[in-house]
């Protein structure tokens, strides 16, 4: 989950391995965005002192880890939505998505803050949610996070009394978010090329 693949140079997205830079990037930017900026903004003027206590960055290390499979799904389920017009086997396509998708996770270690059982029980719970993907129309990109956003909230690393009012204030993040993912997306694909590479292996 390295955010510094965000400001390499951005190649076209016709392979399988630009694709799956693509996820694992913006899917890490989308979550751990919000997740520190929502603390920088509850910690106000206490924000730097609130980043150098060890408690609080054991806690976002959690939370962002926990997250990251909400951004995978968001990020897969945006894809598939851009692709689906162009898949004459849309079940083929998204099977080929998804497993692109779960080897971006497979990318990472066990992360030492949650232990094997807890990385193994997120790897099963985004198996399902990208295995549901296919299942409904195609979402704009706005919609996509409506179903993750509570469970994204609830990951904020802020005591639950004090943000129990700001949820729509993390909806509208991931929405907004959601959209200039789709623009960047839209605006990188060379969708024959990437068709043609997940069609053929």
């Amino acid at each position: 989950m390295n955010l510094m693949r965000i400001f390499r140079r951005r190649r076209p997205i016709a392979t399988e391995a630009t694709l799956a830079d693509f996820i694992d990037s913006n899917a890490a930017f989308l979550v751990q965005k919000g997740l520190y900026e929502y603390s920088r903004a509850r910690a106000g003027h206490y924000a730097k002192v609130l980043f150098t206590e060890e408690g609080f960055r054991a806690a976002i290390e959690r939370s962002r880890w926990n997250a990251f499979p909400l951004g995978i799904a968001m990020v897969t389920e945006m894809v598939e939505g851009v692709l689906r017009p162009y898949s004459n086997d849309r079940r083929a396509t998204l099977d080929k998505l998804n497993a692109i998708s779960m080897s971006v996770f497979d990318r990472y270690p066990v992360p030492v803050t949650l232990g094997t059982q807890a990385w193994s029980e997120l790897r099963n719970d985004l198996a399902v949610r990208l295995d549901l993907i296919g299942i409904h129309a195609v979402k704009p990109a706005k919609d996509i996070p409506t179903p993750f956003a509570e469970s994204y909230f609830g990951l904020m690393p802020i005591h639950e009394k004090l943000r129990s009012s700001e949820f729509p204030t993390i909806k509208n993040y991931l929405r907004v978010s959601m959209c200039n993912i789709h623009d960047e997306f839209t605006s990188r694909i060379d969708t024959p090329a990437l068709v043609l590479a997940l069609h053929a292996s």
